[in-house]
């Protein structure tokens, strides 16, 4: 489920990134994505696959991996992120939300680290 305009753009960072065609004010919902959950057996098959990239760690144990439908595992990530995200492992669902206030044709990133303010190391160069 959609709440803002967004679409796919070439990112200034690297290939495609999600951007909204509209203003979001803070604490907006911008989009609710559907969960794709792969069984742990699936992991190591995973982890040596193209989509090692855009899985969410899933579960209260975190051993599951998810794909998130919509634009969910498209949006990149940043340390001063604009949105922060929620899981609902019973819903299987994640919750994007405008952590600021974002502009008409800003790209849309979130903090692969799951707080919006951590600064651990990621597992690739950030830009």
């Amino acid at each position: 489920m959609f709440f803002a305009e967004l679409y796919i753009a070439e990112s200034n960072l690297k290939g495609k990134g999600v951007f909204t065609h509209q203003f979001i004010e803070e604490g907006k919902t911008i989009e609710v994505a559907p969960m794709l959950i792969l069984p742990p057996s699936d992991n190591e098959m995973l982890d040596k696959s193209y989509l090692y990239n855009y899985y969410f760690l899933w579960g209260d144990d975190l051993l599951q991996r998810a794909i998130a439908l919509g634009y969910g595992s498209i949006y990149n990530h940043s340390y001063t992120p604009n949105m922060a995200y929620k899981m609902d492992f019973k819903a299987e669902t994640i919750t994007f939300v405008a952590w600021r206030n974002i502009n008409p044709n800003e790209e849309l990133f979130i903090n692969y680290n799951g707080d919006e303010d951590a600064t651990d190391n990621v597992w690739f160069d950030v830009k």
